[in-house]
């Protein structure tokens, strides 16, 4: 099976994120450092998303998480960055407010396409 994508639009009003940049640093005794990218993959992000939508949005929305079990990854596009792919190991219980539904959830970049199938 080909990796899927995740193909809904969070909120951009709460929307956050992190970049991480890995880098290898040695310090010698003089003051000086040397300092190099860790990997051919060493920026990575996390991504904080709010959803809202009525019932069966949000219930599909979970269903695509709870399929992949927060190990299988999956193509998502974040704002102004290419699609790449991520994983959700969390996200939170939808909460109501008449017929709209809220949740969150965390996506962390990955490089694992042995978890994509």
């Amino acid at each position: 099976m080909a990796t899927q994508t995740f193909i809904w639009v969070p909120t951009v009003n709460g929307l956050s994120g992190d970049t991480t940049l890995l880098v290898n640093e040695a310090r010698f005794s003089d003051g000086y450092g040397q300092r190099a990218a860790d990997g051919l993959n060493n920026r990575s992000s996390s991504y904080n998303l709010t959803f809202i939508g009525d019932a069966s949005k949000i219930s599909a929305i979970m269903a695509f998480l709870d399929a992949r079990a927060g190990a299988e990854s999956f193509f998502w596009t974040p704002l102004l960055r290419p699609q790449a792919l991520f994983t959700c190991q969390k996200y939170t219980e939808p909460t109501k407010d008449g017929d709209i539904y809220t949740i969150t959830a965390t996506f962390d970049q990955t490089f694992d396409t042995t978890s994509a199938s």
